[in-house]
């Protein structure tokens, strides 16, 4: 490990640490959406090596988010000296120590029906659960963070993961997929919502309209000289604008909108058109796809 400080004050790590079954893997999926770069398992003998890595490749700031832990060979006996080290150089680095209670922890190796990694063939799951937090003592006493997720569900300890650390990097917008799908074609399994305009007249039936698709100026006026047309986009542009920060708020990163119609390329592309124009200036990240406008 070099000597002199580091150069590039930018970069920062948080190294993910904790009692096994706390949750530090949904730690790890938190942080990797707010933009850290995310490592699961980094040996212990690395960490000197990664954090003296020449970032001029990688962009500014610079950020990482390690899980550590006692799965390492050696991790307990060296973790704690190189930590000082390090921080005694001057690299931001940071400790988040997750745990929880014993009866939580217990009740999570049973559902998942996993070993305690310390436990012997004929170890109890409390023996390893007690075993490991006298081993990781030092570590929690050198923590920055220091949560007990013994109450929380997945979502509300991702939701105080990016709030302890969103003043690092501020979480990433979720990404909203619109695409549109021809139900003779099948369901989209990606969807996380479904909404079917089949309830449309099908310009498919207007000989002029048929071998055009839902971008065409023509289609398009044909759907929107339709009454239920205006109605219909205006109720689901305020049901998206009510669930969209909601599934935000819940960790959500990414969610597809899927609009169908019989076919997948009149109607449902007119629609998704017209709701992409509408989603522009929205917070989050925008792609369409129309899936089947091309089958047919």
């Amino acid at each position: 490990m070099t000597e002199n400080a580091p150069q590039r004050g930018n970069a920062r790590f948080v190294v993910v640490t904790g009692l096994s079954g706390s949750g530090k893997s949904t730690a790890l999926k938190a942080l990797e959406d707010l933009g850290f770069y995310a490592m699961d398992n980094l040996p212990v003998q690395l960490l000197p090596a990664f954090v003296n890595l020449p970032l001029e490749f990688v962009g500014e700031p610079f950020k990482a988010a390690l899980v550590m832990d006692l799965r390492g060979p050696r991790f307990v006996e060296m973790f704690p000296r190189l930590y000082d080290e390090l921080v005694t150089k001057g690299y931001k680095l940071e400790l988040l120590f997750l745990e929880a209670s014993d009866g939580a922890l217990l009740r999570r190796f049973s559902q998942t029906r996993r070993q305690h990694p310390l436990n012997s063939d004929q170890g109890a799951v409390a023996d390893g659960i007690k075993l490991e937090r006298e081993l990781l003592r030092p570590l929690r006493q050198r923590a920055s963070q220091i949560v007990d997720t013994s109450r929380f569900t997945v979502h509300e300890l991702r939701q105080e993961i990016t709030r302890l650390f969103s003043r690092l990097a501020p979480p990433a917008p979720m990404q909203l997929n619109l695409m549109t799908f021809g139900y003779k074609y099948g369901l989209p399994p990606e969807a996380d919502l479904v909404m079917d305009v089949r309830f449309l007249s099908n310009p498919y039936f207007v000989d002029e309209l048929r071998g055009l698709d839902g971008r065409d100026p023509r289609v398009v006026d044909y759907v929107f000289k339709q009454e239920a047309t205006g109605v219909f986009l205006r109720k689901l542009k305020d049901l998206l604008d009510f669930l969209l920060p909601l599934y935000h708020q819940e960790g959500k990163s990414q969610l597809t909108v899927a609009i169908g119609c019989t076919g997948g390329k009149h109607r449902s592309v007119t629609v998704v058109e017209w709701l992409a124009k509408e989603l522009a200036q929205s917070p989050f990240r925008l792609t369409v796809r129309h899936r089947d406008v091309n089958l047919g």
